[in-house]
């Protein structure tokens, strides 16, 4: 079948701020410019979360009058507070000034995507939700395009009836701003090899809740932020929980993916956040509505990859401007679009790049409008900040006093993270077993189906598996004999599972229950020692809430994740 081709001055992958932010920048300074938006959401937010406390900074920046434009943007920080946390107590800490939520926003990021959608789509912006763009189109070693995914393919990947090829969109500059491990970034930074001058890029998987809870239990306005307990010193992380308007708490835990015990479980961790007794006292008497997960960007400045390639730029999470100390990334993102695109407009103007025609070069002035921004002066400030928690709980609290209160930021050195986070996982060998022994109550605590059922996913069933394995044999040779296979536990919606399965006394195949795995060799053992129960990882891809901790802690990286037929995955309203 013939491909449609497509061609527009500036695409952007990702409907994200980031994106949006780059498409109303570059309609407001040249509004002539033809700019499409592709986002593998079924619509513009589905697949959006975060926290989420906002500085409107940026969003000011972009569009001043936003307040009178009546973006969700309503719930101002009224008070907040830093806890650390042991088992059953909490104690109170104090939060540098800079660092204080003063004039912020609670807001549901996906509602402001929707919001900041719209208002492109006044501008001219072309905006096509359900198409991922799964591959890039090079020519002459340079980006002039990129390729959505095809649809109507069967689960062996062969067309159906229904089959379409996927559309070519060429264009002149190609902003990549799919978030957080977004899988074309991947390709185009291994591509030019933009990361060879960075440290690594360590990550953290964020876990999220929105409740519905009793107006008694509400305080609009607060925002809270926990550490301790439950990570501990297991991993670096810690818990927020943040009160909406209209009687809604977002509640979530983020727990960094370079832990080394490969016995962790997040889900688990979060679920024993919310036993915490400073936490169920909000929740008591209240609903969940939906939940979620996305990992985030932690390495700080040390890790950004160079920002322009041939054919276009990198923004938002995709590069990894989150501001980790502050926990903050939206306004950073919606800056880091908003200097992509001054860029191109500039390149455009001196006729490196033509909206004309012609060759498709580099925005040079990116990376340098970046350093001269607040943006990269805000990071390089808390630049040493998490890797300084690498050392230890204890250490990283009290080296953050030192770097804020003493040096301002502004330190001689630089601390540099120089493992990579699948890197860092242990043998079971090496490992001390955790047991998550609390039952799920069903009341604060949740199994975890009963969860990814509130991320209102949406799969067709028949159509290609989008978690490819390398090796088929790795999950089986590697993952379950060194790590007892990780993958059933860093991933937040169930997505791997390993089943046994062997010949039974009427020839035919069974397949086991985990929980009875024991129970099984047990019997083979002690009375048919010729039975043969064998291992094999089962993916249950229909899950899949599209987080990518698979692709990043895979011990390893045997497993990618790529986008899946367009539309899939959750289908967020409030996150």
């Amino acid at each position: 079948m013939q491909r449609e081709v497509l061609h527009y001055d500036v695409v952007i992958v990702g409907a994200g701020p980031a994106g949006l932010a780059s498409a109303v920048r570059l309609k407001q300074l040249i509004p002539d410019l033809t700019v499409a938006i592709l986002d593998k959401g079924s619509s513009v937010g589905a697949n959006i979360i975060s926290g989420c406390v906002m500085d409107p900074i940026a969003l000011s920046e972009l569009i001043p009058n936003w307040s009178e434009l009546d973006f969700p943007v309503t719930t101002k920080v009224a008070a907040e507070k830093m806890l650390f946390l042991t088992a059953t107590k909490s104690f109170k800490l104090p939060i540098p000034g800079k660092w204080q939520n003063n004039n912020n926003y609670i807001i549901s990021l996906s509602k402001l995507c929707r919001a900041l959608a719209d208002y492109a789509e006044q501008l001219g912006v072309d905006i096509y939700p359900g198409f991922a763009a799964v591959s890039a189109v090079t020519e002459q070693n340079r980006i002039i395009g990129v390729i959505t995914v095809e649809a109507g393919l069967d689960k062996c990947g062969k067309p159906t009836v229904n089959y379409q090829a996927g559309i070519e969109l060429r264009c002149h500059q190609l902003i990549v701003a799919e978030g957080c491990r977004g899988s074309l970034a991947k390709q185009i930074i291994q591509q030019f090899k933009l990361d060879k001058n960075s440290t690594p890029q360590t990550y953290g998987l964020g876990i999220k809740e929105v409740w519905q809870v009793e107006p008694k239990n509400h305080s609009m306005g607060t925002v809270i932020h926990c550490i301790g307990y439950p990570l501990g010193m297991n991993a670096y992380g810690g818990g927020f929980l943040y009160h909406q308007e209209h009687n809604l708490v977002s509640l979530g835990l983020v727990a960094a993916l370079d832990y080394s015990n490969p016995y962790f479980n997040p889900y688990e961790e979060f679920q024993r956040l919310k036993l915490h007794p400073q936490i169920c006292k909000v929740l008591e008497g209240g609903k969940r509505i939906e939940y979620g997960a996305r990992t985030v960007v932690e390495g700080g400045v040390q890790a950004l990859p160079k920002l322009t390639y041939p054919g276009g730029i990198i923004v938002g999470d995709s590069a990894g401007f989150l501001n980790v100390a502050k926990i903050k990334g939206v306004h950073n993102a919606i800056k880091s679009g908003m200097l992509g695109a001054e860029a191109i407009v500039e390149a455009i103007k001196n006729g490196s790049i033509s909206n004309e025609g012609g060759e498709a070069c580099e925005a040079y002035s990116y990376p340098d409008l970046v350093k001269r921004s607040w943006l990269y002066k805000e990071l390089y400030k808390v630049r040493n900040i998490r890797p300084a928690f690498n050392l230890g709980l204890y250490f990283g609290l009290f080296y953050a006093a030192i770097d804020y209160y003493l040096f301002r930021g502004f330190t001689p050195w630089t601390f540099c993270i120089k493992t990579k986070d699948h890197k860092r996982l242990k043998s079971v060998n090496y490992s001390k077993k955790i047991n998550y022994t609390q039952k799920h109550d069903g009341v604060y605590s949740f199994d975890l189906m009963a969860s990814v059922y509130l991320a209102n996913i949406s799969h067709e069933d028949n159509q290609p598996c989008h978690l490819k394995l390398a090796d088929d044999s790795i999950p089986i040779e590697v993952n379950l004999s060194q790590f007892e296979a990780p993958e059933t536990r860093y991933c937040p919606a169930g997505v791997y599972e390993i089943v046994y399965s062997g010949n039974n006394e009427q020839g035919g195949q069974d397949k086991l229950d985990n929980n009875v795995i024991q129970a099984e060799q047990a019997k083979q053992d002690e009375k048919n020692p010729a039975k043969s129960y064998k291992p094999r990882l089962y993916i249950h891809a229909q899950n899949c809430i599209h987080c990518k901790a698979c692709d990043i802690k895979d011990p390893t990286q045997n497993i990618t994740w790529i986008p899946p037929a367009s539309g899939s995955g959750p289908q967020y309203s409030e996150m």
